[in-house]
């Protein structure tokens, strides 16, 4: 078994840990502060090819996989948590569904663009009723006159403002419940679609969450992504890699809280002596490396089985489990580290317990994904 990552996958991860923390670390602060979206930062990323890392270059990605993907979400996650789960969910459940399920014609016209940066995609599944519950949709969907009209709603939707396209699920088949859910594609200027105005959120502020709105909106009929009534299917298998994808998302935040109390334990001098020399701080510290190790450990072999075409519905769910865990745990110990100061907004580790939060609920959550497992043991 070999641990490392390739030569070309290490200078992937220095490319990115350079660019992240040169570029993008110093204005993560004041991107949360202002909860301004990382205009700036998206095209430097698309500059550095980031979004094509996971697509083949037939489709205008650089064909080098999930593996270099997901180190890439965890570096610039690791400076900016709203910058990551931007990227993540452009990639992973934006993108990924018509590079998964679409016809040729959809890849070529949608996937290019999107692995270039040149748009940025979303996925809406989440409605008020249909959370945790995913085959409990109520957006519907009916062809009339080689139309689709759609009515509904979707929420805590990312990147919903700035999106050029859309995969959304609707019940096409109402009565046959998750076999009754197709999914479309949504391109921003259909008529009948609208977005909310952004949410309020507690952490990852300079990300763009909102409602999507459906009133009547018509789309060609083959703007239908893959088979009729095979909608629920391809939004499980596009979720396993998401939360591949989330568990990067969180292993960065984790990693961020981690070099942040170490730092300020090394610095921060009480009783003679720097605080990093008393033995509970050397025990937190010690058990959070141990912790993100373990973590890093299960998101890099869901993303390798994933590359190899295996199946990862297990590894995925217990990588996001344990890596979203782990990072409000190291969130959490590394405020303690810092004592009062740790609960300043002059110091970054309460940003880090806001971002972290979100990593337990989104995409699943910590509840969903131990009920994923459990029944892929056979319970």
């Amino acid at each position: 078994m070999n641990f490392s990552l390739s030569e070309s996958q290490l200078l992937i991860q220095k490319t990115v840990r350079d660019f992240a923390q040169n570029e993008l670390a110093p204005i993560a602060a004041d991107l949360d502060k202002e909860a301004r979206f990382p205009h700036e930062i998206i095209k430097q990323m698309a500059e550095l090819d980031l979004f094509a890392l996971p697509y083949s270059e037939e489709y205008g990605g650089t064909g080098d996989g999930c593996l270099p993907y997901v180190v890439a979400v965890e570096e610039i996650s690791r400076a900016c948590a709203s910058t990551g789960i931007t990227y993540a969910a452009h990639c992973s459940i934006g993108t990924d569904p018509i590079y998964l399920f679409g016809t040729e014609k959809q890849k070529q016209k949608w996937v290019g663009p999107c692995a270039r940066g040149e748009m940025l995609a979303a996925f809406g599944l989440t409605e008020p009723n249909a959370g945790s519950d995913a085959g409990g949709t109520k957006t519907t969907a009916v062809l009339k006159n080689s139309e689709w009209l759609i009515n509904g709603s979707k929420c805590f939707i990312t990147n919903a403002t700035h999106a050029g396209v859309i995969v959304i699920s609707a019940v096409t088949e109402p009565g046959q419940g998750t076999k009754g859910i197709s999914s479309f594609i949504v391109p921003r200027d259909t008529a009948g679609f609208s977005v909310s105005e952004p949410y309020d959120k507690l952490g990852l502020k300079a990300s763009d969450t909102a409602e999507l709105y459906f009133d009547d909106m018509r789309l060609p009929e083959d703007n239908l992504l893959g088979k009729r009534g095979e909608g629920f299917k391809q939004l499980l298998k596009v979720l396993d890699g998401g939360r591949i994808s989330i568990g990067a998302l969180a292993l960065g935040i984790a990693q961020a809280s981690f070099d942040a109390a170490l730092a300020y334990a090394r610095e921060r001098r009480q009783f003679g002596q720097p605080i990093s020399k008393f033995q509970a701080i050397q025990f937190k510290l010690a058990d959070m490396a141990t912790s993100i190790e373990m973590a890093r450990m299960a998101v890099y072999r869901a993303a390798w089985l994933k590359d190899q075409g295996r199946a990862t519905t297990r590894e995925s769910s217990m990588a996001k489990l344990y890596a979203s865990e782990t990072a409000v745990k190291a969130a959490l110990e590394a405020i303690q580290i810092f004592g009062g100061y740790g609960y300043m907004k002059e110091y970054p580790v309460e940003r880090y317990l806001r971002d972290a939060k979100l990593m337990e609920i989104g995409e699943g959550t910590s509840e969903i994904q131990r009920l994923v497992i459990a029944r892929q043991l056979g319970c």
